[in-house]
């Protein structure tokens, strides 16, 4: 997905500015990153009423995605609706030249990343849930505000204040993608960084692949100790309980063996380098 600057102020100037608490923004305060969060967001999400008429913001996007409004009376929050559920029974062929047999493109992934992104309470995701509007069922998804996409920072060439902080986020999302097999990892406009310079992983409409390899362009240098304590934790049955309304059985076991998988490499590392050299 495509997303646009959503205002000319560098964000680097919009970083001094400092942090909006999420869930606690108000009509006169400008949101940066996600407004709401966690179960007030789901909620919201859920019954908020739809306020504005729905538009096409996104020019190269193929699932052409629809931002609107929504009020619950308190609040007014920007999100997006997709209820494209496809499968490109051919090969897919994606931006960096890989052609990928039997793509599932679903509305479903977008819900089953942000529910997993709960159960390992990483913040990664955008708060998004199933609704129905339009007299079609869809994935709701909060809109991060005051955003740039990461290939919008990299062509403004814009340096996040502190590398290591950042390296150890990107790395984090990379770890994400590498977990649900995000086939449109290349697409670094799927990648968005809010005015205080904390990376969000959008879209992920093409993730969980059904098939448990590891993608070699995700592998990271290091991990997050956080991150991998989360998923060893992870139980098996809640997975399977937790993400079966929006993946098919296959594509909840090859979840599971890339899981395995990480470890596994996790482990290897810090046996070669030891554990300071691997762990952040």
């Amino acid at each position: 997905m495509r997303i646009r600057l959503l205002c000319v102020v560098p964000l680097s100037l919009v970083f001094l500015v400092g942090a909006v608490s999420a869930g606690e923004t108000t009509s006169e305060e400008t949101a940066v990153g996600l407004p709401l969060t966690g179960q007030k967001a789901v909620d919201f999400l859920r019954t908020a009423e739809v306020t504005s008429k729905p538009e096409d913001f996104d020019d190269l996007a193929i699932t052409s995605p629809r931002r609107m409004e929504l009020s619950d009376g308190s609040r007014t929050l920007r999100a997006i609706f997709k209820d494209e559920n496809t499968l490109h029974r051919g090969t897919f062929r994606y931006g960096d030249g890989r052609e990928v047999p039997m793509v599932k493109d679903s509305y479903l992934h977008e819900i089953a990343a942000f529910e997993l992104d709960l159960m390992l309470d990483l913040g990664i995701v955008a708060p998004c849930v199933e609704r129905k509007l339009y007299k079609r069922k869809g994935s709701l998804c909060l809109w991060v505000e005051d955003t740039i996409t990461e290939a919008d920072r990299k062509e403004q060439d814009i340096e996040p204040p502190d590398r290591r902080l950042w390296n150890e986020q990107m790395y984090a999302v990379r770890l994400f993608q590498q977990l649900i097999s995000d086939q449109d990892f290349s697409n670094i406009r799927n990648i968005v960084i809010d005015g205080n310079f904390r990376i969000y992983k959008i879209d992920s409409s093409m993730a969980f692949y059904s098939e448990s390899r590891l993608i070699d362009q995700l592998n990271a240098p290091t991990y997050s100790r956080r991150f991998l304590t989360a998923l060893k934790a992870l139980d098996r049955e809640q997975v399977e309980e937790r993400l079966k309304p929006w993946l098919l059985k296959q594509q909840i076991k090859s979840l599971w063996d890339r899981r395995e998988k990480i470890l596994e490499r996790a482990e290897k590392l810090i046996a070669e380098h030891g554990e300071s050299a691997v762990l952040y």
